[in-house]
């Protein structure tokens, strides 16, 4: 049954961007239709967003939503766990992803891709995720994009992998989820470490001193609705339009103006993603 959203917040005073959500599921869990959900989202001036797939199919539908939008842009992957349940099935799988990497200048990024160890706990499937991992880490050397990276109880490994693999020009730790020491680690590496509204739950102190640790030219702002809502609505459905109320957290706690950091966290997510084209009113 969809569940009612949170009323709308106050305005941001300049435009920025959701650097990982899933406007699509955010239609199953709450029925608001996609235009009124990106409407919604500009109103409070978010006024882009980057559409995350975590299978075939819906990063298939990622990749229409943002040739139908030009607010979206999208991202492709086989989430941890799909790829740990696939078994015998994951090559497959791996293969006609790998095809819609490429299938569209709208592709921006590759991901989430990356470990989960909070339910994917048996060898076969750690091992799963970490071949999948790989391959997600050689597409978006190939094809010169982000890649988005999720991480659940796994820090340590996470690292290993992109060290010894490789990793690409632009790296997103979506929903970052470390403490300070896990956070320097990232940015010792250059990458971009991306902040949901968990970092406004009280008990979350550790999350809130790697953010204090992550200097603005390195921080994203995300929903990844229709998950993680931000105080004052945490437990309701999630959607951009939310975020507005993470980045004011974000700047208070940061002791930066607001304006100036929408401003700051719009040219960071253009410098991940690239810019979003036709429309879009970001440079």
């Amino acid at each position: 049954m969809a569940q009612a959203l949170p009323p709308l917040p106050e305005p941001l005073p300049a435009p920025t961007t959701d650097a990982h959500t899933h406007a699509l599921s955010t239609l199953e869990y709450s029925g608001l239709p996609i235009a009124d959900a990106l409407a919604m989202a500009r109103s409070v001036n978010v006024t882009r967003i980057v559409e995350v797939g975590t299978d075939v199919e819906s990063s298939r539908a990622a990749v229409a939503l943002a040739e139908q939008y030009p607010q979206v842009v999208a991202a492709v992957a086989l989430h941890p766990n799909d790829a740990a349940r696939l078994g015998d099935r994951l090559p497959g799988e791996l293969g006609r992803l790998a095809a819609l990497v490429g299938s569209s200048d709208r592709v921006r990024a590759v991901g989430e891709t990356g470990l989960d160890y909070f339910r994917t706990t048996d060898a076969a499937g750690k091992g799963l995720q970490r071949d999948a991992f790989a391959a997600h880490i050689a597409w978006a050397k190939q094809h010169d994009l982000a890649l988005v990276i999720h991480d659940r109880d796994a820090h340590d490994d996470i690292l290993a992998v992109l060290d010894e693999e490789g990793a690409p020009e632009r790296v997103q730790l979506h929903c970052f989820s470390g403490d300070a020491v896990f956070a320097r680690a990232c940015l010792d590496r250059g990458y971009w470490l991306s902040f949901p509204g968990t970092v406004t739950f009280k008990p979350n102190e550790p999350l809130r001193e790697a953010l204090d640790l992550t200097p603005l030219d390195r921080l994203l702002v995300e929903t990844d609705a229709p998950y993680l809502t931000p105080l004052p609505h945490r437990g309701k459905p999630n959607s951009s339009y939310l975020m507005a109320h993470t980045v004011r957290f974000i700047a208070e706690r940061k002791g930066v103006e607001l304006a100036e950091l929408c401003r700051v966290l719009d040219a960071n997510a253009t410098a991940v993603f690239g810019a979003w084209g036709d429309g879009d009113s970001h440079g």
